[in-house]
């Protein structure tokens, strides 16, 4: 089998779906998947789905048009700003999309008038990550706008913490964003379908909260994918954290000194990293690079040491492990590893499918050489 690839246990991402469903309905709250981490992969949004999200939310319109032209009607939804060049895109391929900016409403209702289409918004709502979003004062002004731009109709209200500044949302967060909820839908004088508290990051709040006012959804990535949660990198009870591993081969295995030995400069990305000598080690070089993955989100094997990466070049310590040249190493992967190496070109990605005995995993992406990554679904 092709190296490096991604190994997707879909599987797992159903069965977490499942668990984060269930927990967060006892609240109220609705999932929708975000799938952007995956480039929009259609098997992995299907299993979001089958675990019971009630849509799949991405950030890039492209990967929205690939689920739907992979048969995907479930509602989608686009979870960043469009930009004014892809408003018609953005009208064409999803159903509902987040907002903070005037002319792009304007841009947007003049797609869906086009099309004869209806496309629904959420404003964002700035509550202090100082990310995207409409100043609190500003939010019910634009909320009644929405509603005199023929083609749109105001959906809800939402935020995003956690994500530029690490702000945590809690209950004074949620609060905040009920009462504007209500103050919204005082002066449109509707109800408002949509309260979206946020990311994954929300779930400590959601799932302890003995109050959760207005907020009905939450956007899960992060969770889903990787059963853990953002504020802290911590695992979440009960998900699996082993959805992706990332097997790459081994090209080189010597044993060799630790230190280095000449006159040192910069390395090929910055300074050196001081380490300690520890004579000779059995080192080997894997072919995976800073082109694939985020050497700082790489979960080595247990008895192996990440030492450095360049742009093609993982060199790691074996440690005790009797590995040769043509032998495979498996690393798990965060969510920076997960996002570079989904990108990559040179990752192939392998869905594991239990549950069919006949057909154990099924090639999502063959090795395809430069060809354009939006191309390879």
């Amino acid at each position: 089998m092709t190296a490096p690839r991604l190994e997707i246990r879909l599987e797992a991402i159903e069965q977490n779906t499942r668990t984060l469903v269930g927990r967060l309905a006892v609240q109220g709250i609705t999932v929708t998947g975000v799938n952007k981490a995956t480039l929009g992969c259609p098997a992995v949004g299907r299993a979001m789905l089958r675990g019971g999200a009630t849509g799949l939310g991405d950030s890039r319109v492209e990967s929205l048009a690939r689920a739907r032209s992979a048969g995907i009607t479930t509602p989608l939804t686009l979870v960043r700003t469009p930009m004014l060049s892809q408003v018609g895109h953005v009208v064409r391929d999803s159903d509902t999309s987040l907002n903070t900016e005037p002319v792009v409403l304007d841009a947007l209702s003049a797609a869906a008038v086009a099309q004869g289409r209806t496309h629904a918004v959420v404003l964002m709502v700035e509550l202090g990550d100082l990310r995207e979003g409409v100043a609190a004062e500003d939010v019910v002004a634009l909320a009644r706008s929405v509603g005199r731009r023929p083609g749109l109709v105001l959906s809800g209200l939402g935020t995003n913490l956690a994500c530029r500044s690490g702000v945590v949302p809690d209950q004074t967060k949620m609060d905040e964003l009920s009462r504007l909820v209500e103050k919204a839908e005082t002066a449109c004088r509707t109800g408002l379908r949509v309260v979206s508290g946020g990311n994954s990051a929300g779930l400590a709040w959601a799932l302890t909260t003995a109050d959760p006012g207005r907020v009905n959804e939450l956007r899960l990535g992060e969770a889903i994918l990787l059963g853990t949660e953002p504020l802290h990198r911590e695992p979440i009870e009960g998900l699996a954290t082993d959805a992706f591993t990332l097997v790459a081969e081994i090209i080189e295995a010597r044993d060799k000194p630790s230190l280095p030995w000449g006159v040192l400069a910069q390395t090929a990305f910055g300074a050196q990293v001081a380490r300690p000598d520890t004579g000779l080690v059995r080192q080997a070089i894997v072919a995976l690079g800073r082109q694939d993955v985020d050497p700082d989100s790489l979960v080595a094997p247990p008895g192996v040491t990440v030492l450095a990466m360049s742009s093609d070049h993982l060199v790691v310590d074996l440690g005790d492990h009797d590995l040769r040249p043509g032998d495979e190493l498996s690393f798990g992967v965060g969510y920076s590893g997960l996002l570079r190496a989904m990108t990559s070109p040179f990752v192939a990605q392998v869905a594991q499918v239990a549950e069919v005995a006949e057909a154990p995993s099924v090639d999502l992406v063959p090795p395809v050489g430069l060809e354009p990554t939006l191309d390879r679904f």
